[in-house]
């Protein structure tokens, strides 16, 4: 596929929406300039397959192209949907950003009265390198259906907290290094993920003694 003319002709009867409809302005929400977003009716979501590791990269080359070329009115959101992790290394909590989606980038485009990606955005978009191709059905650019590119929105978008993430599994052998009980060794009977816990047995008085700790007062021997 070597250029836009090679793109399906269908259309659904949202994208049959006459070209000049005027763009639909979300309701604001204080100053976040995000709740302001003018947003275009006629975008449609596509995804493309780009180099291992680099999905950030390409989102960063694509926004700075679209601004050069003069494509913000073609092209509206990258997005590359990650969510917040937070594990425990010696004794340290560290929170960071997993990737939803790894070697894939989304992106807002509005098609021609065709149905077809501009060409100029075609060949934008293809020459920006770590850039594969789009995701096709039939051999075409194909974009998300409604429900699923507002999924898709909305996972990049939101911001919950991290998630606890551990390395911990049933049966490791573990020493406590802070708090009460520290320098007793056991075992993880049971991990807790939404505490941020493990449950570990431990001997106490010459007894088995359950406990339960966090990820953070624990370290595996």
């Amino acid at each position: 596929m070597d250029n836009a003319a090679d793109q399906s002709d269908e259309q659904t009867p949202a994208e049959q929406t006459d070209r000049e409809a005027a763009a639909v302005t979300t309701e604001t929400a204080g100053a976040d300039p995000e709740a302001s977003r003018q947003v275009n009716p006629r975008m449609r979501l596509y995804t493309l397959r780009v180099a291992s590791n680099k999905e950030d990269r390409v989102k960063d080359a694509l926004a700075r192209k679209r601004k050069i070329e003069g494509l913000e009115h073609k092209i509206d959101r990258i997005l590359v949907p990650t969510k917040r992790v937070r594990s425990v290394q010696k004794g340290q909590r560290k929170d960071s950003e997993l990737k939803l989606y790894p070697g894939y980038v989304f992106i807002e485009i509005e098609p021609d009265e065709h149905g077809r990606i501009p060409q100029a955005v075609w060949f934008m978009v293809k020459e920006t390198e770590g850039v594969g191709d789009f995701i096709q059905a039939s051999g075409k650019p194909h974009p998300m259906g409604k429900d699923e590119a507002e999924r898709m929105i909305g996972e990049a978008e939101k911001k919950d907290e991290p998630e606890m993430k551990t390395d911990y599994e049933k049966g490791d052998r573990i020493k406590v290094v802070v708090g009460a009980f520290e320098g007793f060794d056991g075992e993880v009977e049971e991990v807790l993920p939404d505490k941020g816990q493990v449950r570990i047995i431990t001997t106490i008085f010459g007894r088995p003694t359950p406990l339960e700790l966090g990820y953070d007062e624990i370290e595996k021997v």
